[in-house]
């Protein structure tokens, strides 16, 4: 796994503010979202906020319910997740609750900060992630550490970060009946370039008198969207009638804002020799003008050479205007020898991509066949 999967959580007002600028904080949640968060902190891994946040509102960041702490170390867990701030000046507070409640604690931080982290005697770890803060290398060192859900509770800069860096994986927003209109108080996003397209709305849920709404990001080339669609590519290829003389491939195609234009699999609809890229482009019009801006994901590279139709799915790719293909396994040498559908579509143009963590998933409806 190359990073954790990065679930950004917050509360906002109806006019897009996370707090208003009194001494103390503003609740924007219910009692009973409260609740809620506190069962999400017991399902992760970790849970990440800014120096900013610290400062700001001195956060203990536990799991209080003693049942989800129970059920934490009843499964091997740690009784709390691990607790991970961000500052790139190092500029903390060592007697912060941050530091004094919980488990174990790690600070990422830049070289210049890691001094001054460690000069304040912080009880944590303190990680130097190079001249500046570096996001995905942050990520990398977490799944290095065994942390595969990492849940991030700000602050807005935080969130604005990771979703223009496309590292975000979900966004639980929870919309509170109430306005701040303060033009000085924080507000949840910032300024910037952001991941193209809408995202998927996976959940709306009413808690009292507060809406958790759940989006992901759906658009090709965001690396959290990559990962989705070629995840649902390799489940569609566990839906292929079983062959002994051919691969099961499931195939998605994708348009630049995110829509999905068709799914396919091998085998499918009884036709015994059809392919997966080949039943997919079947069901959109050749003369679609989102076609050129597409992404195929496949859960085995396109085929180069194929016996069973006149022609192969890296030609079928490149005649329906297709230039970006996202794969999880090269093709091995068990029907084809030399079988190089990638290096066929990458000669002609085609960006091809290999997200090599989806290899196990999509052998897994192969593993009968030989070699």
């Amino acid at each position: 796994m190359s990073h954790p999967y990065v679930l950004l959580s917050a509360a906002v007002s109806l006019d897009g503010y996370l707090d208003d600028t009194g001494p103390d904080r503003l609740l924007l949640s219910s009692p009973a979202d409260f609740d809620r968060v506190d069962e999400v902190r017991a399902s992760v891994d970790a849970i990440l906020v800014g120096a900013g946040t610290i400062r700001a509102d001195n956060p203990r960041l536990l799991v209080n319910s003693p049942q989800r702490r129970a059920a934490r170390v009843a499964a091997g867990k740690p009784e709390y997740p691990l607790k991970v701030t961000v500052s790139g000046s190092g500029d903390l507070d060592p007697d912060a609750k941050f530091w004094h409640t919980g488990g174990d604690k790690v600070v990422y931080t830049t070289d210049k900060g890691a001094e001054r982290a460690r000069a304040a005697g912080l009880a944590a770890d303190v990680v130097p992630l190079g001249a500046d803060l570096d996001w995905p290398g942050l990520l990398a060192d977490l799944a290095a550490r065994g942390v595969r859900r990492l849940m991030v509770e700000g602050g807005g800069k935080i969130h604005t970060q990771l979703l223009q860096q496309g590292l975000a994986d979900e966004l639980q927003l929870v919309l509170a009946p109430l306005f701040v209109g303060d033009a000085a108080a924080p507000r949840l996003f910032g300024p910037g370039a952001y991941q193209g397209g809408r995202l998927r709305l996976v959940e709306t849920r009413q808690i009292e008198d507060v809406v958790l709404m759940r989006y992901e990001p759906t658009a090709p080339g965001v690396p959290t969207a990559d990962r989705h669609w070629l995840r649902l590519a390799c489940e569609l290829a566990a839906l292929c009638p079983p062959s002994r003389t051919a691969f099961s491939v499931g195939a998605v195609v994708v348009a630049a804002d995110g829509t999905e234009l068709a799914r396919g699999h091998s085998r499918e609809g009884g036709d015994s020799v059809v392919h997966a890229e080949e039943a997919a482009l079947a069901k959109i019009d050749a003369g679609d003008p989102r076609l050129a801006s597409a992404t195929v994901y496949s859960s085995l590279e396109p085929c180069a050479r194929r016996a069973s139709r006149p022609a192969p799915c890296a030609r079928l790719i490149l005649e329906a205007g297709v230039r970006r293909v996202v794969t999880a396994w090269r093709e091995p040498d068990t029907f084809v020898e030399g079988a190089d559908g990638s290096g066929l579509l990458a000669a002609a143009g085609v960006s091809v991509v290999v997200l090599p963590e989806f290899e196990e998933q999509a052998k897994r409806p192969n593993l009968h066949l030989p070699g």
